[in-house]
């Protein structure tokens, strides 16, 4: 997909001053194969680049539609695994929490963290360990009737034949995982303080982290057809239109009528349909769903399956939600704890670490920049584990990690420029922030959104799968280590999930733990991808190891114009030369040294 360039493209990026990148530009007359290799990783706009701000505001809002789903999934996970299915007010109030941090996480990892283009959303690997604790621990949510101090006297009420849970069981719940939540930021902000995760780099390549994000669309698969079975007519659409457009169509450009200053009114061709790919097909088919709405072709059953596929079928959400609200640490009061889910927490810590790193250099193959070098790996895991720890602190329920959806539209749009996902983060505050205006987005059909999830995760699969190509992958070692944490990896939650009891020695805790834990994909098959990648001989190039190890050498000494559109600089922190000069530099994990850069007071910019 990324290889797909026309000539027509180039000559429209020349015309209208879209630069390819700074590096490519000064390297002069670049010989054939250098002009061939660098229009294989075309970008309309790279890492560094500054779109107009048209562009970068349209941009920014599809990757926020894009991963708004996302959010709300998340977020209604997590009200399911503390029992407030039925409390309609305390999911809205969770939405915004969850919005809002989502927003400052993104900010902040463009600004300090790893300064590559990424999305940091609501992360459903701590949340699907709960949904396990919750399944297993009859006391995590129990019933009016068993709760301690209440007895079934008539008051229960019901929703939809479903026991209504008391606030108190809600809030007790929501503090229970706010402390296991600040540990689990604490010791996730501690791998990248001291660099153990630049250590764990020599032990986890890409024969780990595939088999971990290949397994979490496991999870995927799920809430993506719950929303698409809805109406699978407007799904398939958003699919085809989007699919249409940004493969069928990428050769092609635009005529897009244009005013300049000096030109006046003209018309020049761009690949509009490319960028806004997904954008255009979530508003088409939003608009067939109104239409559809409006003549009432769409059945006004809410005890209906497509009623969801209407446009007013959350509309009230609109008028319930307030104009204002306000997530702060402790607004649901002081911070509890519980074992089960502490242990939850830190197994999701670890698998978001191994997902976020795997992302991190996804998203580099994306952008046309080298594989990011330790220092960046180290700072972008402290600042996730700063924000979970800001999570857990603001009761959100579940950390914030990277989203590869968002990486798999960077590929569709061929816009990488962080200063769109600067924006996305700024949105996400103001949707936090302005109840009434995050409504709007919520209405969004279900099909719809699940249409644009199944055209993000497939093209993120396809990222992810790239990573491989690192490896030797004609090697039999590889691909029985490949197969079998996937297998496996699928084989025994399946079995545990659907056994009452996998583990049986006669200790309820402990039986109930270990279902939890066998039945977790993620952790099956990353543990299995690791031993066998580590103990079964075979050297580093062959593992893909050597590709992702960046030495101080290779920093030093810049990047290779014939790979890569942009340089080791996109991943340089907003500090001044100077101080990255000091040779205190050379002890800080997070932070590069720049012993044989040229100093000056400058700081890197945004």
């Amino acid at each position: 997909m990324l290889g797909e360039t026309s000539e027509n493209n180039a000559d429209v990026k020349s015309a209208e001053d879209i630069r390819l990148t700074d590096d490519i530009k000064e390297d002069g007359e670049c010989s054939e194969a250098v002009v061939e290799e660098c229009a294989n990783k075309y970008l309309i706009y790279g890492v560094n680049d500054t779109p107009p701000i048209h562009v970068t505001l349209v941009c920014a809002l599809q990757q926020g539609l894009l991963s708004l789903s996302g959010q709300l999934i998340t977020s209604l996970l997590v009200a399911e695994a503390v029992c407030a299915s039925n409390n309609e007010i305390f999911k809205a109030r969770l939405l915004s929490s969850t919005l809002l941090m989502s927003g400052i996480t993104t900010v902040a990892m463009i600004l300090f963290g790893i300064r590559l283009p990424l999305f940091q959303g609501a992360t459903s690997e701590y949340v699907v360990p709960l949904l396990l604790v919750a399944s297993v621990d009859e006391t995590f949510c129990p019933t009016l009737a068993t709760r301690p101090g209440h007895s079934d006297s008539g008051n229960m009420t019901r929703t939809n034949g479903v026991e209504d849970i008391p606030d108190d069981i809600i809030i007790s719940n929501i503090q229970a995982l706010q402390g296991s939540l600040l540990v689990a930021g604490v010791v996730h902000t501690m791998l990248g303080f001291t660099g153990l995760v630049g250590v764990l780099l020599k032990f986890v390549g890409p024969l780990t982290i595939v088999p971990t994000l290949v397994l979490m669309f496991v999870f995927f698969v799920k809430p993506v057809v719950k929303f698409a079975e809805v109406s699978w007519g407007i799904s398939l659409s958003t699919i085809f239109l989007a699919v249409i457009l940004f493969l069928y169509l990428g050769n092609h450009n635009m005529p897009v009528p244009v005013w300049t200053p000096s030109g006046g009114f003209h018309v020049i061709r761009y690949p509009l349909h490319q960028v806004f790919a997904i954008l255009i097909s979530i508003i088409v088919n939003w608009v067939i769903c109104l239409i559809l709405t409006k003549f009432d072709v769409i059945e006004n059953d809410p005890n209906g399956k497509s009623f969801n596929a209407r446009t007013d079928a959350r509309s009230d959400i609109i008028s319930d939600n307030p104009w204002f609200a306000f997530p702060y640490p402790g607004q649901y009061g002081s911070v509890g704890f519980s074992g089960p889910a502490f242990l939850a927490c830190i197994i999701a810590t670890f698998i978001s670490v191994i997902d976020s790193i795997g992302d991190y250099y996804a998203c580099a193959r994306v952008c046309c920049v080298p594989a990011p070098p330790r220092h960046a790996v180290n700072r972008g895991i402290l600042i996730e584990g700063v924000c979970s720890f800001i999570s857990g602190s603001v009761g959100c329920g579940h950390a914030t990690s990277t989203y590869g959806g968002n990486i798999g539209a960077i590929g569709v749009s061929r816009v990488a420029s962080r200063r769109v996902f600067l924006f996305t983060g700024l949105l996400y505050i103001l949707f936090g922030v302005f109840g009434k205006f995050s409504a709007v987005f919520i209405t969004i059909p279900y099909p719809v959104l699940g249409g644009a999830m199944i055209v993000n995760f497939g093209i993120f699969v396809g990222v992810v799968l790239s990573n491989l190509e690192v490896t030797n992958m004609s090697s039999p070692r590889n691909m029985a280590i490949l197969g079998l944490s996937i297998f496996i990896g699928i084989s025994i939650p399946t079995w545990a999930q659907a056994t009452e009891a996998p583990v049986n020695t006669g200790h309820a805790q402990f039986d109930s733990i270990m279902k939890m834990l066998l039945g977790n994909p993620n952790l099956t098959g990353t543990i299995i991808a690791c031993f066998l990648d580590n103990t079964v001989p075979g050297s580093n190039d062959e593992r893909g190891i050597s590709a992702w190890q960046v030495s101080d050498d290779d920093v030093a000494s810049g990047h290779d114009k014939t790979k890569f559109n942009e340089g080791y600089e996109v991943y340089n922190p907003l500090l001044p030369r100077r101080l990255l000069s000091s040779k205190i530099m050379k002890f800080i994990p997070f932070l590069p040294y720049e012993a044989n850069k040229e100093v000056d007071t400058n700081v890197y910019s945004i």
